[in-house]
């Protein structure tokens, strides 16, 4: 609990004023009913109890920030502020100050944007998160999340518009804003309002305008759409400004005045277009290569067992005589390999990759939950049927094949999950129908290709197989083909980030997003050109045996680039950033050329997600059997 001076400044104290009812939104502005019993409980700060006889009397009231933007001088004093008080390293910041421009000189107009969590009434970093870390609490109306619960995935900085959450590099958790509830409680403004010189930053009741201000509009310009979360705060902006206002980071996004709507929307900016480059090394280096792994390898094998199984089950010549031949439980077991992979890769992505346990937590509301319980359902009983598969007696084939039912139950409840969390408002280009097409056509293709070289491999291969496989891939990567360019054509022009993830496909990574347009279309071709002639020929195997492995390099080729260019040039809807705190293209530079070594730059190279086997047989080798045991308990329960 925050320890109150006697002698506070008067512009630190909190107002006991508060008179309406509902938010702009609608929603009741008193987080609890008057009459609640929770009202008479004391507020605990991290189990220390208040040493003082203050009691807020809008404890129960929803709280939030008041921008006047016209008053921001960009001393950062707020950034400074909430670092002492929250005592966060140098490269994490929750309260951070970005800058908008327009105008020319001597018409020039600067805006600067000091932005933290403005906890929301619909907190899209709280239904996210797989470990239930967040939570919005009725005192104030905060939304705080525990660091300790957190196992670093970063679904919650994926969804957030507002740059709330931190992801840690180092530390391998998520952090952030947490209202300052221990100053709340004794009757103080955050820290960051307290330390504000220019009166610009103020908080209290939301609703209640502060003193000496006239506006709470919900935007401003560089403010992401406000109905995603419906946020906790209010601006006042009343410089006249242009119709475009620029960025100052590296990020080539403008934003527009839409009068319809009445806000600036974002778009491309052409002066900081790109130029046309490959950055293959860059792109299959990126940190989301987990992602690409666990996505492709486990759709891949979903492809496979669907076709295998139903296949199998309604007679279907001739993928049934696969599930016929000797191959059968070799196959199965390269599958569960080959997801098992996936999983791996995944996990290890985490910042904290020994408490994956906590994934399941969030059951309720996170899709990230719901993905990763189907798929480890489907995981499981893939398992379960191969080795029941091994065995040929009834008892092992019933078993067989109810894992084999239960492995596509939770096949098509990950798999629908797997689609559905990338469904992200505040990531414009993944938010388009496309990125099921390109799913259900990956795991089509690539499960195809799968089976066909299983079959050719385990001489189980017929001319009629490598037709039915190269037909049904020749459909999924028609799918994909045709909802890559459905979303080129209305994304490309959007009024959205989604347009500028457009511009970097084609130009930072402008020859590598051709070559992938190339190789798919190929494929495509390749793939029809076998499903025609390979029963046609005589000597249909010999003849469409290598045009088969041929497809299937070209298949693999494709998805891999395309996935990898899904994750790369996706582009959030971010705040603004100054020139070099926040500045994605900043943060590169330092990182490529080493200056993220001086750690007041506020820029640290990514390490949590790596795994060092070396350290951890080390690690194994120097301490004792009591020690390890000790190391185990302290991992797992926190």
């Amino acid at each position: 609990m925050f320890n109150r001076r006697d002698n506070e400044p008067e512009y630190a104290l909190l107002t006991g004023k508060a008179t309406k009812e509902r938010t702009q939104w609608g929603a009741p502005i008193d987080t609890v009913p008057e009459d609640s019993p929770l009202r008479e409980e004391p507020f605990i700060v991290n189990g220390d109890e208040p040493g003082h006889n203050l009691r807020n009397p809008n404890r129960y009231k929803q709280h939030g920030f008041y921008f006047n933007a016209d008053n921001c001088i960009g001393c950062h004093a707020c950034e400074t502020a909430c670092a002492e008080k929250n005592g966060t390293p140098a490269h994490l910041n929750f309260r951070s100050v970005g800058i908008v421009e327009c105008g020319t000189y001597p018409a020039y107009r600067r805006l600067n944007i000091s932005m933290a969590c403005n906890h929301c009434e619909d907190p899209v970093c709280l239904k996210g998160c797989p470990t239930r870390a967040y939570t919005k609490y009725a005192e104030y109306g905060a939304v705080l999340q525990d660091p300790d619960i957190c196992f670093g995935c970063g679904y919650c900085t994926w969804v957030c518009p507002y740059n709330a959450p931190q992801l840690d590099p180092v530390a391998g958790h998520v952090s952030k804003c947490n209202m300052c509830v221990d100053r709340l409680e004794v009757g103080l403004k955050p820290a960051c309002v307290a330390a504000c010189l220019g009166n610009a930053l103020d908080f209290g009741v939301i609703e209640e305008i502060p003193d000496n201000r006239v506006q709470a509009e919900l935007s401003i310009p560089g403010f992401p759409d406000p109905s995603i979360t419906h946020p906790n705060i209010r601006f006042q902006q009343m410089k006249t400004l242009e119709r475009e206002v620029k960025r100052v980071d590296s990020l080539p996004v403008q934003y527009h005045l839409d009068e319809q709507q009445g806000r600036y929307v974002p778009e491309v900016d052409e002066s900081k277009r790109p130029p046309v480059e490959w950055n293959l090394k860059k792109l299959l280096k990126s940190h989301e290569m987990a992602h690409v792994a666990f996505t492709l390898s486990v759709q891949a094998v979903m492809g496979a067992f669907v076709l295998l199984t139903l296949s199998r089950w309604f007679g279907i010549a001739p993928l049934a005589d696969v599930s016929a031949s000797g191959m059968f439980a070799p196959l199965l077991w390269v599958m569960v390999a080959l997801a098992a992979f996936g999983l791996f890769k995944l996990n290890m992505h985490l910042g904290r990759p020994h408490r994956f346990y906590r994934g399941f937590y969030n059951l309720r509301l996170s899709p990230v939950s719901r993905e990763i319980a189907g798929v480890s359902v489907f995981f499981g009983s893939l398992a379960a049927h191969a080795f029941f598969a091994l065995f040929d007696n009834a008892f092992a084939r019933g078993m067989s094949e109810l894992f084999a039912a239960t492995a596509l139950a939770g096949l098509a409840y990950g798999g629908y999950y797997m689609y559905r969390l990338y469904r992200i408002p505040a990531r414009p280009y993944w938010d388009h129908w496309h990125t099921a097409a390109s799913f259900l056509g990956t795991g089509l293709s690539l499960g195809s290709m799968l089976l066909g070289i299983a079959s050719l491999i385990g001489g189980a291969a017929t001319p009629g197989l490598l037709a039915s496989l190269a037909s049904l891939a020749f459909l999924g990567l028609l799918l994909e083909s045709a909802g890559l360019l459905v979303q080129w054509r209305e994304q490309e022009k959007a009024s959205s980030e989604a347009a500028v993830s457009w511009l970097f496909m084609t130009t930072t990574y402008g020859h590598t997003f051709r070559l992938r347009l190339g190789l798919l279309g190929v494929a495509t071709a390749l793939a029809g050109i076998i499903t025609i002639t390979t029963p046609l020929m005589n000597g249909g195997l010999s003849f469409g045996a290598p045009l088969f492995v041929l497809l299937a390099l070209l298949a693999v080729a494709q998805s891999l680039l395309g996935r990898a260019l899904f994750f790369a040039v996706v582009v959030p809807t971010t705040m603004p950033g100054a020139y070099f705190w926040k500045n994605p293209g900043f943060v590169e530079h330092a990182r490529e050329v080493g200056l993220a070594d001086m750690p007041q730059l506020g820029v640290a190279y990514e390490k949590h997600h790596k795994f060092d086997v070396q350290e951890l047989l080390k690690t194994i080798r120097e301490t004792t059997w009591q020690e390890k045991w000790d190391q185990f308990k302290r991992i797992f329960t926190g």
